[in-house]
């Protein structure tokens, strides 16, 4: 904290106090955010030139916030800019102002990161490495089952994990996912993925249930351990890096690669970006559309890579 020539804090730093209070009191924020936030605001405080202007003009909070952004990640810097901008709003609020400052500070961009994706080959080897060295371990049948439906349907893995038998149509070769903002919507599966979901929902799952001793709802979990009880998300994430180091992968695989992988194979198969927005449960066609850049990349990577004179 910054002292007046008689010792006493400034008037910027009883100002932020009373911000840490607001959000302690009235808005009752987790003590973790709260130590982000008095954490970000004591380094904008330490700047002499933020304390000498703070209340006159967002010229000192752009100044301190333009030389931040030289030393902070994307993330971080996010973070101090909505700090900032949330103390200002409140200094205005309370009438520590004359001008709401806040509106002149704009929050940094995220950025888009394309999200990671596998070749069809390496997708065909993942799915291979579920079952191990022993195919016929129940356990990993069910896991390549598991793999099968979240690269065939394109699901989330908590979409996933969340389904219950009878939402499951082997015979129609649909499953009825309920998604984000609770919006249902009816994924097609191919025949290989119903292959191996049969054979888990024949030769394994009915011996796993009956150890849970409790009476299905809806058919019970889709999804369940060896004792019955629904698949935790820790044991997807799991069983997906396990089959991602049999099949010799060294880059991050998680559950949503293959969601990511599904989209992007549909696109560069010639999908219609229509079908994809509603096969992946997207509000917005603007997210499906993330896609296409990532397709793009490719395109351009195999021409660098097949043409003679790229």
């Amino acid at each position: 904290m910054t002292s007046t020539p008689s010792g006493g804090p400034t008037p910027l730093d009883r100002a932020i106090g009373a911000y840490l209070d607001h959000l302690r009191v009235e808005r009752g924020l987790a003590p973790a955010t709260l130590r982000a936030y008095a954490s970000d605001l004591a380094r904008f405080s330490a700047d002499p030139r933020v304390q000498r202007g703070w209340e006159d003009s967002a010229e000192p909070a752009l100044g301190y916030l333009s030389q931040s952004a030289a030393r902070l990640r994307p993330t971080s810097l996010r973070r101090r800019t909505a700090s900032i901008r949330g103390f200002y709003h409140f200094a205005y609020g309370e009438g520590l102002l004359g001008s709401d400052i806040a509106m002149l500070i704009d929050l940094p961009r995220p950025s888009r990161h394309l999200p990671e994706t596998l070749e069809v080959a390496d997708m065909e080897r993942l799915l291979d490495a579920a079952l191990g060295a022993a195919p016929d371990d129940p356990a990993h049948i069910r896991d390549r089952a598991l793999l099968e439906l979240l690269y065939a349907a394109g699901l989330r893995i908590s979409e996933a994990l969340a389904l219950d038998r009878e939402e499951l149509s082997l015979d129609g070769g649909y499953v009825r996912v309920i998604g984000k903002g609770d919006r249902e919507r009816l994924v097609p599966i191919g025949e290989i993925a119903l292959q191996w979901l049969v054979r888990y929902l024949g030769s394994v799952r009915p011996a796993w249930l009956a150890l849970s001793h409790v009476e299905p709802v809806r058919g019970g979990p889709l999804f369940v351990t060896v004792r019955g009880r629904r698949l935790a998300r820790q044991q997807a994430w799991a069983i997906v890096a396990r089959a991602a180091r049999g099949a010799g992968l060294t880059g991050r695989v998680s559950p949503h690669t293959l969601r990511h992988s599904f989209a992007t194979h549909l696109l560069e198969g010639g999908a219609d970006l229509r079908v994809v927005q509603e096969l992946l449960g997207h509000a917005s066609i603007n997210t499906t559309q993330l896609y296409t850049h990532l397709s793009g990349a490719r395109i351009r990577e195999v021409y660098a890579r097949a043409h003679p004179r790229a």
